[in-house]
């Protein structure tokens, strides 16, 4: 499991992104790269890193559920995914 302040950083990062997005995208629009430089470093969308939302892991991340590979397959097994059932042939 991540540790709360890695959790807490990616939040961070998500929030920035999300106040200068439109900010963002004007100054693209207008080419002016000066401008897009004094905005804060966390609030481009390249250093948003996806992340398990029940642990906080950041690899194994299936983006269809926002969870990992292990807690998918924990949740799925104990039925608490809706439509997910383990395959057999």
């Amino acid at each position: 499991m991540a540790k709360e302040s890695v959790k807490a950083r990616e939040l961070k990062r998500e929030k920035l992104h999300e106040q200068y997005k439109e900010k963002r995208l004007e100054l693209k629009k207008a080419g002016d790269f000066v401008g897009l430089q004094k905005l804060p470093k966390n609030s481009s969308p390249v250093r948003l890193h996806n992340r398990c939302q029940v642990t906080g892991r950041p690899k194994g991340y299936m983006r269809q559920f926002g969870i990992s590979r292990i807690n998918f397959r924990e949740m799925a097994l104990a039925g608490l995914i809706p439509g997910v059932k383990k395959a057999s042939w």
